[in-house]
């Protein structure tokens, strides 16, 4: 005797070799040897097992499953049943299996309903189901033929208006995206690419600005309409005259100088910020906007302001115009040792904006020893040297210590240049000290009367933000408050207004202890630490373009550490894998191979080496140096 029996989900056949109450030994025609349970047989039957299936399956293939659920009824019913009226008269063994077997495999028209019983699915929720399966039948047929337009780089129209989900945020329920998916793996990319290779990416800077813009812009970068108010009217007009050092692409100046000889033979310095917070007021839907923004975001060839144009020109230092500002007045000596300091809000004249490349041939380290002619030589001579003893006074004074690269990058119309100068210029060292100075003094007039502030602070090698007065030890500093950029930092905006509160002993902004100030510093620290590294990325985006631009094919580079590498002439630095165990600071010769702006990588091959320069060897930077060297610049404006 045999058995149709069920098991995994399938049938099978065996022969019976024993047989227990609820079990049974079977044999199968292959020879293997199994226990079943009684409950798992659906039909007994004597004919030979050898060949059984396949006849089953073949019969059941000549069945029609409309007309089989036709015939059933609404009741419910056991297959040999069915089988019995199907066929007219008693069926074979292996019939009633074939009859199984299509009831098995249509579950949307017959409903399984214990040991071989079943019942015909209702007319209404057969009609469904079938249009349901012919549903996903067109859109397998859809998902393939897309996946085959992809695969030959032809975008399917439906990718159209779904680009962005595709490209930042897939939704992986969505057809485009399952043919997006089947073609990845098909071609073996990455699904970015497969879209680039079929024209989905016109603009690859395009792409990595979007996906930027998506998370921190989604509604763009423009703003609306805002009220501005304006800067008090009985402001002093101070006597000085004042003027800036920027780059020649900055628009948001913030900062200038003044040198201003007294009776007294002593020298007055002066450090003019621009004073936005007179006109954005607190709490104002400008200030909202403003806390969102927390900061110009910068990238090579284009910036999203911090403030609207129609609040930065009213208080831009702009050169030829009278603006109110925030100053801090030094009183030096002539051995340049401080006399004193003021603070005072008033109106500034703006004598001229220097930008740095005009400025740099008549100003710089081979010039100081002789009046070049530049109508501010001297007064820009006085300000480096007094700079000069600030730096010493902060105990950060080394001549020996090697210049730092800066670059500037100047995006137009599409075609990149690439400027490095050296950090520590003239221009540079005077600035930069004079807002370290700046920022540390009104840190400190914050912290004398006790108002809370935003500060930078450094114990530790560790840099962190602080509304209390902190050292930085990196910088040499008993405290440091950025307030040297309040166009392009909120943080800066923020400090102004307590400052402004300082000096007119008014009630502050924010009060000690208080929850918004907090606030609004973990948000800036989070968001302009972002805001960097989208910088980072798009200058690293610019190098790549720059060596297709220039159709660079070999390219000199200095080993930094293992296999690590730094080119030369760009502030790129990439892994070459091929490169032999060479010493730090080792000068090498590299074939470019591949550059993929699309994918941000460089790949590059080891030729040869150049020669070994010890002095350029770079040793281990220590936590507070990066960061001190860091902060140093950080109010020079190189970032535009």
């Amino acid at each position: 005797m045999n058995v149709f029996y069920e098991e995994d989900g399938g049938f099978k056949v065996a022969s019976i070799m024993t047989e227990a109450d609820s079990s049974l030994q079977i044999e199968s025609s292959s020879g293997k040897r199994s226990k079943i349970k009684v409950a798992n047989v659906l039909m007994r039957f004597e004919q030979s097992i050898a060949g059984f299936m396949d006849a089953a399956n073949a019969e059941a293939d000549t069945l029609d499953t409309d007309f089989l659920w036709e015939c059933c009824g609404e009741a419910e019913f056991n297959f040999l049943a069915l089988a019995q009226e199907y066929y007219g008269v008693k069926p074979t063994p292996v019939q009633s299996a074939a009859v199984a077997t299509k009831l098995h495999a249509a579950p949307m028209y017959f409903y399984r309903k214990g040991k071989g019983n079943y019942k015909s699915a209702p007319a209404d929720t057969l009609k469904a189901a079938l249009a349901g399966q012919e549903k996903k039948r067109l859109q397998a047929e859809h998902v393939a033929q897309m996946t085959e337009a992809l695969k030959l780089g032809q975008l399917p129209e439906s990718f159209a208006s779904k680009l962005d989900m595709l490209c930042y945020a897939p939704d992986k329920n969505t057809l485009e995206w399952k043919a997006l998916e089947q073609a990845t793996h098909d071609l073996h990319l990455m699904p970015i690419q497969v879209l680039a290779n079929a024209g989905a990416i016109p603009s690859v800077h395009d792409y990595h600005l979007g996906a930027f813009l998506r998370e921190y812009f989604p509604h763009g970068g423009e703003f609306g309409t805002f009220d501005i108010a304006e800067a008090p009217g009985d402001l002093t007009v101070s006597e000085v005259e004042a003027f800036s050092i920027d780059d020649s692409t900055t628009t948001e100046i913030d900062d200038a100088l003044s040198v201003t000889l007294l009776a007294n033979g002593n020298t007055q310095v002066g450090v003019h910020i621009a004073a936005p917070a007179l006109g954005v007021l607190p709490n104002t839907p400008l200030d909202t906007e403003v806390m969102k923004r927390l900061s110009t975001v910068y990238m090579p060839g284009h910036k999203i302001t911090m403030l609207p144009e129609a609040a930065i020109r009213p208080f831009s230092l702009d050169a030829g115009e009278i603006k109110p500002v925030l100053s801090l007045y030094i009183e030096v000596a002539p051995d340049f040792s401080v006399v004193k300091r003021e603070t005072k809000i008033e109106r500034i004249k703006i004598a001229e904006n220097l930008r740095h490349d005009s400025l740099e041939p008549y100003f710089n380290e081979s010039t100081l020893d002789a009046d070049t002619g530049h109508p501010f030589w001297s007064r820009l001579l006085y300000l480096f040297q007094f700079a000069e003893s600030l730096e010493k006074a902060r105990g950060k004074y080394d001549p020996t210590r090697p210049p730092q690269v800066d670059y500037n990058f100047y995006v137009d119309d599409g075609k990149v240049s690439i400027v490095n100068r050296q950090r520590g210029s003239p221009m540079d060292k005077l600035v930069a000290e004079l807002m370290i100075e700046a920022n540390s003094q009104w840190g400190a007039l914050l912290a004398e009367h006790k108002l809370p502030g935003i500060y930078r602070a450094q114990n530790g090698g560790k840099v962190y933000m602080t509304t209390k007065a902190e050292g930085h030890q990196g910088l040499g500093v008993a405290q440091y408050a950025w307030s040297t950029s309040p166009l392009r930092r909120a943080v800066d905006l923020i400090n102004q207004r307590q400052l402004i509160a300082a000096v007119q002993m008014t009630p502050p902004v924010y009060p000690a202890n208080s929850d918004v100030i907090v606030g609004h510093m973990r948000n800036f620290d989070l968001t302009y630490n972002a805001y960097n590294e989208f910088q980072t990325r798009m200058e690293r985006f610019w190098c790549l373009q720059y060596l297709i631009q220039e159709n660079i094919t070999e390219i000199q580079a200095t080993v930094w550490r293992e296999n690590l590498v730094r080119l030369e002439a760009l502030p790129y630095m990439t892994k070459v894998p091929s490169l032999p165990e060479l010493k730090a600071g080792t000068r090498v010769q590299l074939a470019v191979q591949k550059v993929d702006t699309l994918l941000m990588e460089l790949h590059c091959q080891f030729k040869g080496v150049l020669e070994i320069q010890p002095e350029a060897v770079q040793s281990e930077t220590t936590p507070s140096e990066a960061s001190a060297e860091a902060e140093t610049f950080e109010d020079t404006e190189s970032a535009e």
